[in-house]
């Protein structure tokens, strides 16, 4: 009688609680980078924002409404790029797969691809003084909304529904909807927190780009090298 080959555990195995917690915090320090890259964006780097395309198209509407051709510029090259990010972040990460452990290799390499982009960004920003203009000021806008691109199509591998680090509105949807159903917050603790992540990193990049901006180019970098640290250490090791 012959005998069905056992299953590979470890593909077949569900994710550990304690694995789940770990790559949800990591998502949480994410949103984190994602509120204060739009905040350094806004102030230093022409009024827009990284990762907020619905918000850039509308100041392209308003632009146009007033003939500020400046504002137009820089909302609809920020679109672009993030179009390209998410397009190339896409092909890097590739479609989810029924082996997929809870943090694939490939989400790994996009993260490294926004970290070389942050690289640069921060190269720029102290070349210029922590006051970037001019074609630099593009240059930078450039390279941080295909970052943020990047970023947000690359989470998509994880495949988990409603999940996203960037495009954070139907999270806040959920929130209160849950509210107002009177069900428990419990389940949506993942949302609540990357919100509060989001206006917290908003917070650091607003203080930083006002107050210290040479220190404003770190925080991608410091959180972006805490996750890869972490994911390797603890979800791929």
């Amino acid at each position: 009688m012959t005998q069905t080959p056992a299953k590979d555990a470890t593909l077949d195995a569900a994710p550990v609680p304690s694995a789940i917690r770990v790559r949800d915090g990591l998502m949480i320090a994410l949103t984190l980078l994602t509120g204060a890259a739009d905040a350094t964006t806004f102030i230093k780097l022409g009024g827009v924002f990284t990762s907020v395309m619905t918000g850039n198209m509308v100041l392209m509407g308003m632009s146009i409404g007033r003939g500020d051709v400046a504002e137009f510029g820089h909302a609809a090259l920020a679109v672009a790029c993030y179009i390209v990010g998410t397009f190339a972040g896409s092909h890097i990460v590739g479609k989810p797969r029924p082996d997929d452990r809870i943090w694939p290799a490939a989400l790994t390499g996009a993260l490294l691809v926004e970290f070389a982009l942050f690289f640069a960004v921060a190269c720029g920003w102290w070349a210029g003084h922590s006051a970037p203009s001019g074609a630099l000021q593009t240059i930078l806008l450039v390279l941080s909304t295909l970052a943020m691109g990047l970023q947000s199509s690359a989470i998509l591998r994880l495949n988990v529904s409603g999940l996203s680090t960037t495009y954070l509105t139907g999270t806040l949807t959920t929130v209160v909807h849950a509210l107002v159903s009177h069900r428990r917050l419990r389940g949506n603790g993942r949302s609540v927190g990357i919100l509060c992540a989001l206006v917290l990193g908003a917070a650091l990049g607003g203080l930083l780009g006002t107050q210290a901006p040479v220190l404003s180019p770190l925080v991608p970098l410091v959180v972006l090298a805490v996750v890869l640290i972490t994911a390797r250490v603890v979800l791929e090791g």
